[in-house]
Parts: structure tokens; C-alpha cells; sequence
């Protein structure tokens, strides 16, 4: 894609166009699909999610994906993400095989987007919301979900926060594409201008981000939102993966599940602002979420990372310097906030059960990592890049 990718969106990350609530070109299978993802918070509630699908002919979802365009397969690559984990996921036990009715449709479209089948951050958040009012712009008093598992508040808050947050950071990430496309590392007013662009931005990220607490209760998330999002790599529920029935020659899967970490905000001005990560298993780890992103986000990138050269640029000039120091400090914040969540809402939950399920591991991630390590490592890392 290269580092023209960003030069004409003002969503950042975000789609430029609103994502779409229904297909133009609907077709019994995608109207199926359609009724049985929006009834999600109702059949996990009684039961009936795995006996609804059980009873489907094996073909009754296959849509060709010829007759839709992007923003509709996306839509429907959402919804089979979703009734998929639902169906994993929607019992005391998860399942260890996927119907090939949703398995064979959901690996076809994960195959056309060059990502795994699982629910990844693109579709629970990035392609995963609406305006209220379609005149108004972005905001969280304007901001709802196409997709729900259980909904309810929390349930909403959570990825709504995360909506808002991409929405803000994207002045950061269009000034990210400006200083490398344009070389801006050797006219000093204009980067100064850029980092100015990416500080304010991650401060509106970090202020968005702190006010998750307001409407997402810590005990709700744990019980009620975290369980649905769970992967099968390194996950003691499914320690072999999952069966995606008539793909992969019916061999188990290892995927990892959806986590903030598939967000390419933090990534890109990681690479901008050249941020070492040392290479161990959780640097391993961090690579390995750029295959869950969009690809046209991974190419992105990667140009920034190759082409930057604003930490040599700043090496003798101390007021270039303390901009990127600021623009380090609002991102190591939002690292630090990251952890204090991973703390409130994972941590301090996992010593709660209830009968009504834990997701999974209640030592790791969502993404099948040890998130407080992984975390605070990287908090610690985006520190040491300051210029003294």
C-alpha cells in the first residue's frame, strides 16, 4: 500500500465510510446469517445458539463473495465471527469443532481479507459500529454496535471506548504518514508542526481511554464480555485449537483471540519514533498481532518503520527532542492505563467465578498472552526511548 495509504482518510484506522448495518445484496444465506447474529444476546441466554446452527444444512450459509462488495464482506465477515465465537464459546464448554456451515463460509472471507478466522480487533471494533445520528460525528454519545454478544451497557461501552479512541487517534496517524511520505525530518517547522499533531492526538486517546471505567464495570467485563472474545492458541479450554470442519483437512487450528494489541495506533508510532522492543516471547507476540490486522494496516506499517528516520533527525536538536519526548510520554500513559486495566478487570476478577462461565484462561489475555508482563514491558520500553 505504501505510505500513500493514509493521504486521503480522516478516520485514521477507521473506515472513511461508515460501516455498513445490512448487505444491499442480500441472498437467503446472508439473510440467515443476518438473523441469527442479531439474535445472538437471545439464544446465548437460552441455550439454543449450538442447536441453531446444528440444524443448518451444511451449505446453507455459502454466500459467493463475488456479488458483495468490500464494506459488505465485512459486515458478513463480522457476523460470522461473531456467531462463531457464540457458538464456541455459548456453553459451559466450549466446543472443539466449528459446523462446516459457518467454518467453510467464515475461513473463505478470512482467506479473501488475508487474516485468520477469528474474531480480530477489525471486526469487533473497527467495523463494528454505527451513528445514532448519521449527521453527527463520532463520539461516545453517538457511537453503538452493529454486532452484540450478550449486550447490555458494559458490553457496549467497552468497544465503543475503543471506537472513539481509533476516531481520535487518526490526526496521530495522519501526521505519522505526512512526516514519512514528505521526508519532513529535514524541514524542521513542519515535523515540528506533525509532532505537535501527535501529541494532541494521543492526549484526547488517553482522556477517552480513562473514562472506561465510567460504563463498564470490571466484574461484568470479566464474566459477561471477556469469556466470547477468547482464542484457541494457548488456551488450557482448548489446548489442541479448533476443528474447522471441511477446511484445513480437518486438522485443529491454533488462532489467538482479540485483544487491543491488534490495534495498529501504538504499532505505527512505535515504528515512527523507531521504539526497541528487545526480541523475546513477548516481542515475538507483539509481531504476531500484525497478522491479525488488516493488511493494508500491516503494510503501513512496515513503510513507516523502513522509511522513518526522525530518531536520527532528533539525535542534536534538543527541542525536536522534547516533542517526540511528549509524544513518548502520552504513548508510554496510554501503555500504563492499558495495564491498570489488565489489573482492574482481568486480575483482580480472576479470583471471582461464577457458574456462568470464565472464557478460558484466567492467568492470560484474551490474545493468550501473559498480558500484566507483556503490558508493563512495553510501557517500560517506550520509556527508555526518550531522548535525556
Amino acid at each position: 500500500m505504501g505510505s500513500d495509504y493514509l493521504s486521503n482518510k480522516t478516520r485514521g484506522f477507521l473506515p472513511n465510510e461508515d460501516p455498513l448495518r445490512s448487505v444491499k445484496n442480500s441472498s437467503q444465506a446472508t439473510n440467515l446469517l443476518a438473523n441469527i447474529s442479531s439474535e445472538l444476546p437471545k439464544l446465548l441466554l437460552t441455550n439454543k445458539i449450538r442447536p441453531t446452527i446444528d440444524k443448518l444444512h451444511k451449505d446453507e450459509l455459502f454466500f459467493n463473495l463475488e456479488d458483495y462488495d468490500q464494506a459488505e464482506l465485512h459486515l458478513l465477515f463480522a457476523q460470522l465471527s461473531f456467531v462463531s465465537h457464540a457458538y464456541v464459546w455459548g456453553d459451559l464448554k466450549p466446543t472443539k469443532t466449528l459446523p462446516a456451515c459457518i467454518a467453510k463460509p467464515w475461513v473463505s472471507l478470512a482467506e479473501y481479507f488475508d487474516r485468520p478466522p477469528i474474531l480480530s480487533y477489525a471486526s469487533y471494533c473497527l467495523h463494528n459500529w454505527y451513528k445514532i445520528d448519521s449527521k453527527e460525528e463520532i463520539s461516545l454519545d453517538n457511537v453503538a454496535l452493529i454486532n452484540n454478544f450478550l449486550g447490555g451497557i458494559d458490553e457496549d461501552w467497552f468497544v465503543t471506548i475503543h471506537v472513539c479512541i481509533e476516531n481520535a487517534a487518526s490526526p496521530a496517524i495522519g501526521a505519522a504518514a505526512n512526516i514519512v511520505k514528505n521526508k519532513l525530518w529535514v524541514n524542521e517547522d513542519l515535523l515540528i508542526e506533525q509532532l505537535k499533531i501527535i501529541s494532541a492526538s494521543m492526549n484526547e486517546v488517553n482522556k477517552i481511554f480513562r473514562l472506561m471505567p465510567d460504563k463498564c464495570d470490571p466484574y461484568i467485563y470479566y464474566h459477561r464480555v471477556r469469556p466470547y472474545i477468547f482464542g484457541w492458541k494457548n488456551n488450557p479450554d482448548l489446548p489442541e485449537g479448533l476443528i474447522y470442519e471441511g477446511s484445513y483437512n480437518n486438522q485443529p487450528q491454533l488462532f489467538r483471540g482479540e485483544t487491543g494489541a491488534q490495534s495498529s495506533i501504538i504499532p505505527t508510532l512505535d515504528a515512527l519514533f523507531s521504539v526497541h522492543h528487545e526480541r523475546d516471547e513477548l516481542r515475538d507476540y507483539l509481531d504476531e498481532m500484525k497478522l491479525y490486522m488488516p493488511k493494508e494496516h500491516r503494510d503501513f506499517i512496515e513503510i513507516i518503520a523502513s522509511e522513518t528516520n526522525v530518531k536520527e533527525a532528533i539525535k542534536e536538536n534538543q527541542k525536536l527532542s522534547d516533542l517526540v519526548n511528549l509524544c513518548l510520554d502520552e504513548m508510554s500513559q496510554f501503555r500504563s492505563q492499558h495495564l491498570q486495566y489488565a489489573a482492574d478487570y482481568i486480575h483482580k476478577q480472576s479470583v471471582k467465578t461464577t457458574l456462568f462461565g470464565t472464557g478460558g484462561s484466567t492467568v492470560r489475555g484474551t490474545g493468550g498472552t501473559p498480558f500484566m508482563k507483556y503490558l508493563k514491558k512495553h510501557r517500560d520500553e517506550t520509556d527508555k526511548s526518550k531522548q535525556s
